[in-house]
């Protein structure tokens, strides 16, 4: 028996690290990832029509049409805002609804569904989902996007 075997100390060489390795370090998920996960779902929702206040509705549709403009992200991200901590976040929505629906319903599903995707995609815990809405779309509305020349 050696002298290390006799004193209880391990002969190996390297020692492996402890713990699951899904426990070994720290994972951040940036703001904008939660804002476009809730965006995504906020427009799943039946009478949804649209995301943002008429201005920066207005505004982002220009910008989707410039070259370079951020389009992409702006899009989605449109309406939403996120706070993320470690473990929890905080989102305020801005809607449009369709005319003729329950608002508190749609609001409730918007709600629903969006805790439902933010906590299984990142797995954070969603502590409050704020909607407000911000107008009506009338049926014989147009939409404020300005028309684009390029068919």
């Amino acid at each position: 028996m050696t002298d290390s075997e006799r004193s209880g100390e391990s002969t190996q060489a390297t020692r492996k690290g402890t713990g699951a390795p899904a426990t070994r370090g720290r994972t951040t998920i940036a703001d904008g990832v939660v804002e476009k996960i809730a965006g995504m779902a906020a427009r799943d929702v039946v009478g949804v029509h649209a995301m943002g206040s008429g201005l920066s509705r207005t505004l982002g549709a220009v910008r989707d049409r410039v070259p370079g403009g951020g389009g992409g992200k702006a899009g989605v991200t449109r309406g939403v805002k996120a706070e993320v901590g470690e473990v929890q976040t905080a989102l305020d929505l801005e809607i449009v609804v369709d005319y003729g629906v329950s608002i508190s319903d749609v609001a409730g599903a918007v709600r629903e569904n969006v805790i439902a995707a933010v906590e299984r995609m990142t797995g954070l815990e969603v502590v409050e989902v704020n909607i407000a809405v911000s107008d009506v779309k009338l049926p014989d509305e147009e939409d404020e996007e300005p028309e684009s020349r390029i068919q």
